[in-house]
């Protein structure tokens, strides 16, 4: 009689992955690093395939096509699709990192908050200056003055992540508090300035959808049953009210608890969002940069964005205008008030990430198809401006943050080195005359080692034959 065969298991092309498996793509979505890259080669696929002679045309058709019910006005692109409805995901993340950072974040202190929101602000007016100087001297449109306004927080936390391995921890919460403040801002101009027409039955229906969802969340009503749809029911109302759909997701991102109660180890607010941020990051965004980046670029196309005066003034905005602002916000607010930079921070770090702050890619392009929306051609070079505005920005913040990274390892080598091997770094124990004791032994021995080498290395040369050799050695 056979033994019993052991059950094999197959996967399948396309199959479901296993619990582990999807726990580690999931975790690794939810880092800064993951999701930039992700961004990264969504933005380099939509070049690439706008760009591509063979394929533009189904770049264009695919991101042309329209789906989705004409009856309740949602019969949209796919292009649409990606920036109205996938994008609110991104938005419903950062509200809650916003509430969570009102609640119990730095934005909780006013103390502590006054300095990023000093920053974020400026960031935001100076770059928009710039726009409007560059077009006011080149007679251009100011209708994009707020496309070089926003950061991109994705990007920058990515770049940031894998440049500054070594720099102070509170500069990476100086940028989160600083993009999270921009991003608020950033909402706020879209939800004012780039509303044209407004639906006010399907406005007071949102509303009305979002008064259900707090209570619903004030009773403790639980179930994605309950809420998905109600979601849903609301980002539709709002996209019909004429105030663009991102705003649900940030209002519904907004009313989640994102504090702890007795017994909870995490907030409702920090739970959901560890489910959705992989959504976010792996999904929504990604696909947004996929339909939003393909723009075609030409040697004449890119010398166009620094000839005319709107797609300059992005350039100018991104790279010049948020350095100014962000450095110079932080620094007149230092120097007259009672806030306080970090003593971690050096301003040569405030430097380098006020220019890293300039990279605005997902925001950024949404807000230059709402400005320029009527004009197809305007629109393509705002976002081809945008990208290299970008670019230009992360490789001088690269630059920038791998000096001061550099800077600060050797430090940390310095003041983790432990030479006498007793366990407590040695810059901790400059004044006990023990450790300069040991010290004078390490280092006798390591003389006493060094004479012993030089004694056995004159030996051997002593004995090389032909050095001094004997008379029936020499030549006849």
């Amino acid at each position: 009689m056979t033994a019993p065969r052991t059950p094999t298991t197959v996967r399948k092309a396309l199959g479901r992955l296993s619990l582990p498996e999807r726990t580690f793509i999931a975790d690794a979505l939810r880092t800064e690093t993951v999701g930039g890259v992700l961004l990264l080669l969504a933005a380099v696929a939509a070049l690439l395939w706008a760009n591509i002679p063979g394929l533009h045309h189904s770049y264009e058709t695919v991101s042309h096509f329209h789906l989705g019910p004409g009856a309740l006005g949602l019969h949209l692109s796919v292009a649409h699709w990606a920036a109205d409805g996938l994008l609110a995901l991104f938005f419903f993340v950062a509200g809650i990192e916003l509430k969570r950072e009102l609640v119990a974040g730095d934005l909780r202190d006013p103390k502590a908050a006054v300095l990023p929101v000093a920053a974020a602000l400026c960031g935001m007016a100076a770059p928009a200056l710039v726009y409007a100087l560059t077009n006011l001297a080149g007679n251009g449109s100011l209708q994009g003055w707020a496309v070089p306004t926003a950061t991109d927080i994705a990007f920058a936390l990515a770049v940031l992540a894998v440049i500054g391995t070594s720099l102070p921890s509170a500069l990476r919460a100086f940028l989160l508090t600083l993009a999270v403040v921009d991003d608020l801002f950033a909402i706020l101009i879209i939800a004012i300035f780039f509303t044209d027409r407004l639906n006010l039955a399907a406005l007071g229906g949102a509303a009305a959808g979002l008064a259900v969802f707090w209570l619903l969340l004030r009773k403790g009503v639980r179930g994605w049953y309950v809420y998905v749809p109600l979601a849903l029911v609301i980002w539709a109302l709002m996209y019909n009210s004429g105030v663009h759909a991102t705003i649900a997701g940030v209002a519904m991102g907004l009313m989640l608890r994102c504090t702890t109660r007795e017994g909870e180890q995490h907030s409702p607010g920090e739970h959901i969002e560890h489910l959705v941020r992989p959504l976010s990051a792996g999904l929504a965004v990604p696909l947004f940069a996929l339909f939003s980046a393909g723009v075609s670029i030409s040697g004449g196309a890119l010398g166009d964005v620094f000839a005319r005066p709107e797609t300059l003034g992005v350039v100018l905005g991104l790279v010049v205008g948020k350095t100014i602002g962000i450095f110079g916000g932080t620094w007149l607010t230092v120097r007259f008030t009672r806030a306080r930079l970090s003593e971690e921070l050096a301003w040569a770090d405030v430097f380098a990430m006020s220019s890293l702050a300039g990279i605005g890619f997902t925001v950024s392009l949404l807000i230059g198809e709402l400005a320029f929306g009527s004009d197809t051609v305007l629109t393509g070079e705002v976002k081809a401006a945008v990208l290299i505005g970008s670019l230009i920005a992360a490789v001088c913040a690269t630059m920038l943050l791998k000096l001061r990274n550099n800077r600060y390892r050797r430090l940390c080598e310095e003041e983790e080195r432990d030479e006498d091997l007793d366990g407590i770094p040695d810059v901790y124990e400059q004044g006990d005359p023990a450790y300069h004791l040991r010290m004078a032994e390490i280092h006798e021995r390591k003389a006493a080692e060094h004479r012993r080498l030089a004694a056995e290395a004159r030996r051997g040369l002593a004995e090389v034959p032909g050095g001094a050799g004997e008379e029936g050695d020499r030549p006849a």
